[in-house]
């Protein structure tokens, strides 16, 4: 099934889901994020067709949140790393693990838990203020017009755009 592209939509967080929003790809960076490098390793921890995974690997090295680094050369095989991108889009992810670790663990509980390294101490993980460090509601934040805003396909009416008359924004 061909999935519609998001690169032209004015809007950040689609053009992320363009790169990351296959419901493989977030699994397949987990995966290297917790020490498996090897295609094999992913594709059978995973238990992922390989035409799939190549294709979701294809993409991250693509997009810069992967790199391939050669292991073997006869035959060639490759490793596969969290570049820096990479590593800051397993922060989102990381937040996406301790909603579901509220809101769909079983009666068990999680299935996992985080342990921050420096303190050691169990975590869940949250979205700060990068300017006070309060902890980020979405009740308490609202989006307004950057400097690459512009009206169109994905944006439309979710805000009005500034115009030399109103560049207050409320």
């Amino acid at each position: 099934m061909q999935r519609t592209s998001f690169t032209e939509m004015a809007c950040s967080l689609a053009r992320t889901l363009n790169i990351a929003g296959e419901y493989w790809t977030p699994l397949v960076i987990r995966d290297i994020w917790q020490g498996r490098h090897r295609f094999d390793e992913i594709q059978s921890n995973l238990e992922i067709s390989r035409k799939l995974l190549t294709d979701r690997l294809g993409t991250l090295v693509r997009e810069g949140a992967v790199e391939r680094r050669l292991y073997s050369e006869h035959p060639p095989r490759y490793e596969y790393y969290l570049t820096d991108r990479g590593k800051e889009l397993m922060e989102a992810l990381l937040v996406l693990i301790s909603w579901g670790d509220r809101w769909r663990a079983d009666k068990a509980g999680p299935p996992m838990l985080m342990r921050h390294k420096g303190c050691r101490e169990a975590v869940e993980a949250q979205v700060t203020c990068s300017h006070c460090g309060e902890e980020l509601r979405a009740d308490e934040v609202r989006l307004e017009p950057g400097p690459g805003a512009r009206d169109g396909w994905g944006t439309r009416d979710v805000f009005s755009l500034p115009t030399a008359k109103n560049k207050a924004v409320a």
